[in-house]
């Protein structure tokens, strides 16, 4: 059994104070993150290795941005997102 059956997934996005390191303003954005909720009930066809999977499983959150545009108009440059944790447990 896949391990994403585990989980309802849903996206969300969270602000996040960043620094552009081009023209070193500090901006609020919008990340965006994927969100995993562990299901209530295991599905019912699952053997005694998924359900020791299930009992382990957490909820979880995945970063799914990895570069933001400079919200300045004057920059506007491409930077990668640094000093925010990619996964984040619920």
């Amino acid at each position: 059994m896949d391990e994403r059956q585990f989980f309802d997934e849903s996206t969300t996005t969270k602000p996040a104070r960043l620094n552009c390191p081009f023209c070193r303003t500090m901006s609020d954005y919008q990340l965006r993150w994927l969100v995993r909720k562990k299901k209530e009930r295991l599905p019912g066809r699952a053997d005694e290795r998924d359900r020791a999977k299930f009992a382990k499983a957490q909820s979880y959150m995945v970063l799914l941005d990895d570069k933001m545009r400079c919200n300045q108009p004057r920059c506007g440059r491409t930077f990668d997102v640094s000093g925010v944790k990619t996964t984040v447990f619920l």
